[in-house]
């Protein structure tokens, strides 16, 4: 019992995500049909680059739509359990992140809604999603699972700014407040309070090791947590010698 009431807020966050990424869904399959325009769209234009801008915001929301989902799943103890369904899933994830999420956002931000005080806000936010991404592929390879779970998180976390986000401007415009400041507390707020949280659920979490691992590599992390001491150890002992 106590195992599964410590597991609620993460099956709570997993949950509200997914219908979130539900909802986000629903509302843009709109973008993809080619004979009318969004009302996104018709209150965005004109903007530079048109063609450059609308491609964008296609694959943004497709790859956005695909990605999320996604790193949910990744998160779940069911595909965690099996290494060759998580690696692969690991790895098309990867790839739609930085080679067509990342891009399509960096693009659109420089047309944001709230100016260069939101630019800067959704630019951090994709450099934490790419950085991470990178990060973690790369502890992967190296089995390094405690920073790849770390990295992990803030990419997912980053992520569900879409929906916080979201949630946030409906809450500020039940309240009345004005939609430029709206806007840019509605992105500000949840991008680092994501990142914070984040950084507190890895830190918490990334010692001791989870007893699930594999003792191999329970094993390896043990030497590797040891192998400072066991360096100035082997430095000392000379100069003990010649003090005898």
């Amino acid at each position: 019992m106590p195992r599964f009431l410590a597991g609620l807020p993460r099956r709570f966050f997993l949950v509200v995500m997914l219908l979130g990424s539900a909802v986000i869904t629903a509302e843009s399959l709109a973008y993809f049909d080619f004979g009318t325009l969004h009302p996104f769209v018709i209150e965005k234009l004109p903007v530079r680059f048109e063609t450059l801008w609308l491609a964008s915001l296609r694959i943004h929301v497709a790859s956005a739509l695909l990605a999320f989902p996604l790193c949910l799943l990744l998160m779940t103890r069911t595909l965690q359990r099996r290494p060759l369904g998580h690696r692969w899933s690991g790895r098309v994830t990867g790839l739609v992140v930085l080679f067509a999420l990342v891009p399509s956002g960096v693009v659109l931000a420089f047309d944001a809604k709230g100016g260069s005080v939101v630019t800067l806000g959704f630019l951090l936010s994709a450099a934490i999603v790419a950085g991470c991404t990178v990060m973690g592929v790369r502890a992967a390879r190296r089995r390094n699972l405690v920073l790849h779970r770390r990295t992990m998180l803030h990419v997912v976390a980053q992520m569900s700014v879409a929906v916080t986000s979201r949630a946030m401007l409906v809450g500020l415009d039940a309240w009345e407040i004005d939609p430029e400041l709206a806007y840019v507390v509605a992105l500000w707020v949840p991008v680092l309070a994501s990142a914070a949280v984040a950084e507190l659920v890895s830190w918490r979490s990334g010692f001791p090791v989870s007893s699930s691992l594999h003792p191999v590599e329970r094993f390896r992390r043990e030497i590797s947590a040891l192998s400072p001491l066991v360096r100035i150890r082997s430095f000392v002992r000379p100069f003990a010698r010649l003090g005898r």
